[in-house]
């Protein structure tokens, strides 16, 4: 038996390559979607990254800063570990701190999270989203995707039509060389008809 590393050179007319083409090397060509991974990557780091950010708890994350002298060391102990208990599932505790005859701002919250984790979140997956949805030139109506907008999509069976005419029948007929090759119709497709508007 022959393992992956072994060179094996398949006798000539025994492989098809339907190949996609492209202008910097002749061999293999490249697919039509490469031009859209990075944008898919970016969905995904943007993903990666909010799940991490949620699982460690660091969205709760702050600066409490606490100058009253009415509040003693012991109160400020306990203070310190509620907040530590806060930290992990079940976040976003409320906490209650008292301090008779304290000034107003002798205790002060200061967000860092919101200044460190300022990632656009939103932003980043619409806009790769809309990437990776132009590369395949599938529209977003036939993938079960929620219309953002008051209009909406549109009529899905007019754009179901148009992605049969423009990008099915073309790849069909592409799969058709295999026919042409084999000398027989191994491949064969049947297109819905449509109904005339």
């Amino acid at each position: 038996m022959r393992g992956w590393h072994q060179e094996h050179e398949f006798p000539a007319g025994s492989v098809f390559h339907l190949r996609e083409d492209d202008v910097n090397q002749e061999v293999y060509g490249l697919p039509e979607y490469i031009s859209a991974l990075q944008s898919a990557w970016l969905n995904e780091s943007a993903t990666m990254f909010r799940r991490k950010y949620y699982a460690n708890g660091s969205h709760a994350g702050f600066i409490l800063y606490l100058s009253d002298a009415q509040v003693s060391t012991a109160d400020a102990d306990a203070l310190r570990e509620a907040l530590k208990g806060a930290k992990g599932p079940g976040n976003f505790r409320n906490l209650f701190l008292h301090a008779p005859g304290g000034k107003s701002d002798g205790l002060k919250l200061i967000p860092v999270s919101e200044v460190a984790a300022k990632d656009d979140f939103a932003a980043i997956k619409n806009v790769s989203k809309d990437d990776v949805l132009a590369a395949h030139r599938v529209p977003p109506g036939l993938l079960g995707i929620v219309p953002t907008n008051a209009g909406g999509f549109g009529n899905a069976p007019d754009a179901l039509g148009v992605f049969i005419d423009n990008e099915i029948q073309p790849l069909m007929q592409r799969f058709r060389e295999l026919n042409e090759w084999a000398g027989e119709e191994l491949v064969r497709f049947l297109v819905p008809e449509r109904k005339a508007a």
